[in-house]
């Protein structure tokens, strides 16, 4: 304080090895953070530090300090200290610094005239009651498996095997529909567009959030299951864009350059660099 005011205040949160801190330690760790912020105000002036932790106040005569508090009680003895015990229910100022719960601050921002427009135009209207009488939802999604297994070559061969009793198909199965699985896997033909539109949706949309190649083969053979999918997953992932961008470097960091010392005579150090796949000279 500087003519009975306050002229600056400090906090911060604790650090995780010092959780581990018992209170004493904790108390003095306070008075060392204050010390070193200010220390161009503090330092040559008579410090007085109140402190509701009574143990602070015999720091100074204490026998028996860990190494820890060693420390602190030498930088502690560059400054012209003296420690004054505050009871904690006398602390009042400082609750209702911090405290002030009868304050709500807002933050006011300008109307957006576009769009206030905008929704006018909508011509939405509020009633106090209503109901939702009717709500179809198409899975066209679905529908376009099933039409491309009907147009695959591939698949009508598998479904002929099975109606011979092949055993080298004993995996596959038609259900009632006609649709042909994979154990429980439905089975995409080999259409580029529609692999793609699975492996967009597994990999592109707001729910997956770009998935490595292993997690994204393991949610797709869940439902899904076409030949070499696994090796198409992994090519789909290393040729996009955006996780080739962002993606964490698991090598180690390389140090700084070294520069070569300076040779001290002719062809004492030589380096020859190697360049082959060259054309044939004319």
């Amino acid at each position: 304080m500087q003519d009975n005011r306050v002229i600056a205040y400090a906090s911060r949160a604790l650090r995780t090895h010092e959780q581990n801190y018992p209170t004493h330690d904790l108390e003095l760790a306070a008075v060392i953070h204050a010390l070193k912020i200010w220390r161009h105000h503090l330092m040559g002036t008579k410090c007085h530090i109140y402190t509701d932790h009574k143990s602070l106040k015999y720091i100074f005569t204490q026998a028996d300090l860990n190494m820890r508090q060693r420390r602190w009680l030498e930088l502690m003895k560059d400054y012209d200290l003296e420690v004054h015990y505050h009871t904690g229910k006398a602390k009042v100022v400082a609750d209702a610094l911090s405290r002030k719960a009868h304050c709500s601050c807002l933050s006011v921002e300008a109307v957006n005239e576009t769009l206030c427009w905008e929704m006018r135009k909508l011509n939405l209207e509020i009633i106090p009651q209503g109901s939702l009488n009717h709500l179809s939802i198409e899975a066209t999604f679905w529908d376009n498996i099933v039409l491309a297994q009907q147009r695959n070559k591939g698949v009508r061969i598998i479904k002929q095997k099975l109606a011979q009793e092949e055993g080298k198909y004993k995996c596959f199965r038609v259900d009632s529909e006609g649709i042909l699985w994979f154990n429980e896997r439905i089975v995409v033909p080999k259409d580029h567009k529609l692999c793609k539109q699975i492996l967009d949706e597994a990999h592109l949309s707001k729910f997956s959030m770009h998935p490595g190649s292993t997690k994204m083969y393991q949610d797709l053979k869940q439902n899904f299951w076409w030949t070499r999918m696994k090796r198409e997953i992994a090519k789909y992932v290393s040729e996009c864009d955006i996780c080739q961008r962002v993606k964490a470097s698991h090598l180690k960091t390389a140090g700084i350059l070294q520069p070569l010392p300076i040779p001290s005579w002719k062809w004492e150090d030589i380096n020859m660099d190697f360049i082959v796949g060259l054309p044939n000279a004319s």
